[in-house]
């Protein structure tokens, strides 16, 4: 269905890496989000289609206390 991207996949492992440095579930980093209690765990399912935006990224680099650049790679793919 919605099968992410290789930059996708990687930012997603890359917030995930990040919610379980900090011990959030994805419920609990789903409503930091202001998002529905299942948004994380629709990003985390490969074949989901729910992806984070810019605008998620700004607002999970305020929550980490981090660059939105720091969830993405250093060099294209």
């Amino acid at each position: 269905m919605g099968e992410a991207t290789k930059i996708e996949k990687y930012i997603i492992e890359n917030v995930k890496e990040k919610r379980l440095e900090f011990g959030f579930t994805q419920i609990v980093l789903s409503q930091k989000l202001n998002m529905t209690d299942s948004f994380v765990g629709h990003v985390e399912t490969p074949n989901r289609r729910a992806k984070y935006n810019v605008n998620h990224l700004n607002a999970l680099a305020k929550i980490f206390k981090c660059s939105p650049k720091d969830f993405m790679p250093e060099r294209p793919f």
